[in-house]
């Protein structure tokens, strides 16, 4: 299949790498509710008296995390915003009575800490006898999130969940004219007029290889949930999956199901590891905070990333092009037990299949393969037994077009 080209806006987004998701909505203050059961919650019960949007941007800063997205709308239609054109919003709670925007305080902390904000917008939606109207609720969605992305600034993710929309015709070539109009510069997620695509599961696993680029038939002809395409294109996936076991909204029932530090790791290495982003699920609790045990656990993830990534042992820079191989002597043999690779994808994606090697003495007598892979793409985390080199060796053992690699680092997690 041949390459497509990503635009300099989707190369920023692969670069951002690892986000948080934030489900926090009406639903936060009804235990035991669940996707489209429509079970009645009233305004009433959604009172986060602590609610410190500063403090979730703060932990992700710390984390190492590069962006945020924030449910605005989920399924049950209810606003995280005052919006205008529905009486089932923050402003019908007694949270700062009624004079509250979570949106606003949300992109605002983004903002204060350097991050990209990000808004999720369930297109579907079980709360409005609009719905049952396409061409009624067509309407109803192009004013709705036309207040989030014309009243917060700049929007850099817009985040469209297809769950519920498997019946619906959404007038997409009406619909996604206006998103764009209102933000020429935001990435869009799975559906309408999409820049990057759910990588087909909730559990944060992206199958190997993970191809940048898809044939238009991966959509659908014609699909629910894009414009019809008929040529490849360059959509990148995310990985999105929740810290919790089970729920992506608060709930007091799993907090013994928080993820360990090493089952996240595995996690980071079978999506970002695999070329793709990662979107990991915090649902802030009742009180509008990060919940203790949540909050604690995504700053020891973020420890351990660092501990094993942020000293390569020798870089791009230290490793010498021959007959197109990628070689590296050190001066003395290094213990290893990582190589990161990136493709520099400017112009697409090339390179097929790929292997390093090892000698283990300075006689090279005999060099072992350690890994061999598919796609490098934006990253390849390859990670092997600890072994002594004296000399690795990248060798592109397939490719359709010229290579380019961006970064090359070797790692040692023992140390």
């Amino acid at each position: 299949m041949k390459t497509a080209v990503p635009s300099r806006k989707q190369l920023e987004f692969q670069d951002l790498e690892f986000g948080l998701f934030l489900h926090f909505g009406i639903r936060t203050f009804y235990e035991g509710h669940r996707d489209w059961d429509a079970r009645e919650m009233s305004p009433s019960a959604f009172n986060p008296t602590q609610l410190d949007c500063n403090q979730w941007a703060e932990t992700a800063k710390k984390a190492g995390l590069r962006y945020m997205v924030l449910v605005a709308k989920h399924h049950d239609g209810f606003a995280n915003w005052p919006s205008k054109y529905t009486d089932f919003s923050v402003a019908a709670t007694p949270w700062k009575d009624g004079k509250g925007d979570v949106v606003r305080e949300f992109t605002d902390a983004c903002r204060r800490n350097g991050l990209k904000a990000g808004l999720y917008y369930s297109p579907a939606e079980w709360h409005s006898p609009l719905y049952q109207d396409p061409r009624q609720y067509d309407d109803y969605f192009i004013k709705q999130i036309g207040e989030l992305l014309t009243n917060y600034g700049e929007i850099s993710v817009l985040w469209f969940d297809g769950s519920g929309s498997e019946k619906h015709t959404y007038d997409w070539a009406r619909i996604m004219p206006e998103v764009r109009r209102m933000q020429p510069n935001m990435l869009i997620f799975n559906m309408g007029d999409p820049d990057y695509r759910w990588v087909g599961n909730e559990a944060g696993l992206a199958p190997m290889p993970c191809w940048n680029t898809i044939e238009a038939p991966a959509w659908g002809a014609p699909c629910i949930f894009t414009i019809d395409q008929d040529h490849p294109s360059w959509q990148p996936a995310e990985c999105d999956c929740m810290m919790r076991y089970c729920n992506w909204f608060y709930q007091d029932s799993d907090v013994d199901t928080v993820k360990s530090v090493e089952e996240l790791m595995g996690i980071y290495y079978y999506s970002v590891g695999r070329g793709c982003n990662l979107l990991l699920n915090i649902g802030p609790d009742r009180r509008g905070l990060l919940p203790d045990r949540d909050g604690a656990r995504l700053l020891e993830f973020g420890d351990e990333i660092r501990r094993r990534f942020a000293r390569p042992l020798a870089t791009v820079q230290d490793f010498a092009v021959t007959n197109g191989h990628f070689d590296y002597k050190p001066e003395s043999p290094v213990l290893i037990d990582h190589v990161v690779l990136q493709e520099d994808l400017t112009n697409g994606e090339h390179v097929r299949r790929f292997a390093i090697s090892v000698d283990s003495t300075p006689a090279g007598l005999q060099p072992i393969v350690v890994h061999e892979g598919q796609n490098i793409g934006h990253k390849a985390i390859c990670w092997f037994p600890l072994v002594k080199a004296a000399k690795v060796r990248l060798e592109i053992t397939q490719a359709d077009g010229p290579v380019k690699i961006r970064s090359f680092q070797l790692h040692n997690s023992a140390r």
